[in-house]
C-alpha cells in the first residue's frame, strides 16, 4: 500500500465512519474504483481506532460520567439505579451480539461478504430501512390532520431488552454496505427513540465493539500489502476528519432528515449493480490481489 492510498482511504475512513453510508463498503468501493488491491477487513478494523477515539475526545464528558458511574455501581448498589451506570451495563449488554458473531463469521467477513453484489444489495436494501425508520420519526414528531404528535423516547428510557436490541442491530453492519450507525439508528427509531437518542447510542455503543476489533486485528498487519506505517497514517487521519464529521452529524440530525443518505445509499448500490451487468467490474475486483 502506497503512501497516496493510505491518505485516501485514511480520508474515506474518517468521511463515512459514523454516516449511515458504511465505511467499510466506501474504502472496498474506492480500492476497486481506483484500481487499487482490497484494503481488506483489516485494514478497516485498525483504522476505525482512529475513529473511535474521535468518539471518545468528542464524547468525553458523557463517557467519564458513564463510567464513573458504571464502576460505583459494582460497590454501591443505590448507585446502580443512576441512569448513568445503567447505561454503562447496557453499552456492555449491546455489545455481545457483535463480539459473539464477529468472532463466528470472521471467515465470511474477510471473504465472501466483501462480493461487490452483497455490498450493492445491502446498500439499497438497509437505505430502504433508514427511509422507512426515518419517515416514521418524522411522522411521530409532526403528527399530521388526523394524527397527534407522538413524543419520542430519550435514552433515559433505555431498557435491557432495547439495548439488546440496538445491539443486534449493530451485529448487522459486520456485512459490509449496511453501516453500523445506519442500522443501529434505523433500528432506534423502530424502537420509537429520537434520532439524536439513537445516534448518540449508536456512537457509544461501538467503542468496545471497534476497540476490540481493531485490537483483535492489529497482528494481521504487516501481512500481504497492507504494510504498519500506512496503515499508522491512515488512522491518525481518519481521527482528525472523524471529529469534524462527528461534530457536523450531531447538529444535521438535530434537525434534518436521513433521507440524503438514504438517496444516496440506493443510487450508490444500482450504480455498482450496473457496473457490474455492463462488465465495467468485477463482483471479486481486487480480493486476488488484497
Amino acid at each position: 500500500m502506497s503512501w497516496f492510498e493510505a491518505f485516501i482511504l485514511g480520508l474515506v475512513q474518517g468521511l463515512t465512519e459514523f454516516l449511515p453510508i458504511s465505511s467499510s463498503a466506501h474504502l472496498r468501493l474506492t480500492a476497486v474504483f481506483a484500481g487499487w488491491e482490497d484494503p481488506g477487513a483489516a485494514f478497516t478494523a485498525v483504522t476505525q481506532i482512529g475513529t473511535e477515539t474521535a468518539v471518545l475526545i468528542y464524547f468525553r464528558k458523557d463517557i467519564a460520567r458513564i463510567v464513573s458511574a458504571w464502576f460505583r455501581s459494582l460497590y454501591d448498589r443505590p448507585a446502580r439505579r443512576e441512569h448513568d451506570a445503567k447505561l454503562g451495563w447496557l453499552v456492555i449488554v449491546g455489545s455481545i451480539p457483535i463480539g459473539v458473531l464477529g468472532l463466528t463469521l470472521k471467515d465470511h467477513i474477510e471473504g465472501p461478504f466483501r462480493d461487490l453484489r452483497l455490498i450493492a444489495t445491502t446498500l439499497i436494501v438497509l437505505g430502504i430501512v433508514l427511509g422507512v425508520a426515518d419517515r416514521l420519526a418524522a411522522r411521530d414528531t409532526s403528527g399530521g390532520r388526523h394524527r397527534a404528535v407522538r413524543e419520542r423516547k430519550s435514552l433515559e428510557r433505555l431498557t435491557v431488552r432495547d439495548g439488546l436490541l440496538f445491539g443486534m442491530a449493530q451485529a448487522m453492519a459486520l456485512v459490509p454496505g449496511v453501516s453500523r450507525s445506519g442500522a443501529t439508528i434505523s433500528g432506534g427509531l423502530f424502537m420509537g427513540y429520537t434520532r439524536e437518542a439513537a445516534a448518540r447510542y449508536s456512537f457509544l455503543l461501538a467503542i468496545p465493539a471497534v476497540l476490540a476489533s481493531g485490537l483483535f486485528e492489529l497482528t494481521e498487519i504487516g501481512e500481504g500489502h497492507v504494510s504498519w506505517a500506512p496503515t499508522i497514517f491512515a488512522t491518525v487521519l481518519s481521527f482528525f476528519v472523524a471529529y469534524a464529521v462527528i461534530a457536523w452529524f450531531m447538529k444535521f440530525i438535530s434537525t434534518k432528515s436521513f433521507m440524503p443518505f438514504v438517496v444516496y445509499r440506493i443510487l450508490l448500490g444500482l450504480l455498482i449493480f450496473a457496473l457490474i451487468a455492463a462488465g465495467a467490474v468485477s463482483p471479486h475486483a481486487g480480493e486476488s490481489l488484497g
